[in-house]
């Protein structure tokens, strides 16, 4: 008889990793991991904090209340364009709950990629296919900005008495350069992906599949609303807290002139990859709101308040929410 190497027989995996107990170590790590980069971020970020709590405690509470309930409704909003990117119906409860356990893994990571990854993780673990899941996520990404100028255009159109955006809009020079830069990344693209052959099929069949699920769900009527009412409101919502904010400590502009210059501040520098959007958003609406007539000092309080409560309050409990969902198996 003929006895086989040893070298072809499958190795048994270690006992530690077929282990029960290390496999539950090994989740609960996972499970901590979001409250210590949150911790990190905290003691990195805890100046605009300290600051911010400051000036919403000497501010009139009796704004801070709708603020609140305007953050909530946010939450809601992201949660109903998620289901709108995906043909498939997803548990509400469990959904929401994962948006806002997203808005905490967001603040440490660049470019939305901590609530991306949250998401991936859900539709993953809903049964959803990888290459749907993908496509829900990048149909998501591309609408959100999309209804976001929608929505600056109807409010430039439509409301009456708004200051005039010639001062804040580039100039021709710097939308040539963007319009470049875009071409540029285009073609760098096209080009690795005809170079690397290994890339051409795995791109073809994820963009077969976002368009046929993009095109699936622009036909069925409650996916369309859901996707693109939660994406429209979304910025309005994040307006909304502002000018509650703004209100609460005096800020001298309405709430249709604070919510357009959330949206030109939102616009201009949301290319930029910073952690849930947090330094280049912050210091764009600061300009713009002084730009629309505010002090820049009211401003600037109106902006830390703002982060206080859509960003510091929500992190504790956002992060052990994440950390719950993570024990539970749902991420």
């Amino acid at each position: 008889m003929t006895l086989l190497p040893l070298s072809g027989l499958p190795r048994p995996l270690p006992a530690a990793v077929r282990s029960p107990g290390a496999a539950r170590a090994l989740r609960l790590a996972v499970s901590l991991l979001p409250l210590l980069l949150i911790a990190v971020w905290a003691v990195l970020d805890r100046r605009s904090a300290l600051d911010g709590a400051a000036r919403l405690a000497a501010a009139r509470p009796g704004w801070l209340p709708a603020a609140g309930l305007f953050t909530c409704l946010g939450w809601v909003a992201a949660a109903c364009a998620r289901q709108g990117a995906v043909p498939e119906r997803l548990p509400p409860g469990l959904l929401l709950a994962s948006q806002f356990a997203a808005g905490a893994a967001n603040q440490v990571l660049p470019a939305s990629l901590g609530a991306h990854a949250v998401t991936l993780r859900f539709l993953r673990n809903r049964g959803v296919p990888v290459a749907r899941a993908t496509a829900s996520l990048a149909l998501y990404a591309l609408v959100r900005p999309v209804a976001k100028v929608l929505v600056l255009l109807v409010f430039v159109v439509a409301v009456p008495g708004l200051p005039r955006l010639g001062g804040l809009a580039p100039d021709s020079r710097g939308l040539s350069a963007a319009a470049a830069a875009t071409f540029a990344a285009l073609a760098a693209a096209a080009v690795v992906v005809a170079a690397v052959r290994p890339l051409r099929r795995p791109l073809l069949g994820f963009l077969g599949t976002a368009l046929g699920d993009a095109r699936l769900l622009h036909t069925m009527p409650s996916r369309f609303l859901l996707l693109w009412g939660g994406a429209a409101a979304t910025p309005l919502l994040q307006g909304s807290v502002v000018a509650c904010v703004g209100l609460s400590l005096g800020l001298p502009l309405s709430w249709a002139q604070v919510v357009l210059a959330l949206l030109v501040a939102s616009t201009v520098a949301g290319a930029v990859p910073a952690p849930g959007g947090i330094g280049p958003v912050d210091a764009a609406l600061v300009v713009t709101m002084a730009a629309f007539g505010a002090p820049v000092g009211l401003a600037t309080a109106t902006v830390l308040g703002y982060r206080v409560l859509t960003v510091w309050l929500p992190l504790l409990p956002g992060a052990l929410v994440l950390s719950l969902l993570v024990q539970r198996k749902v991420l």
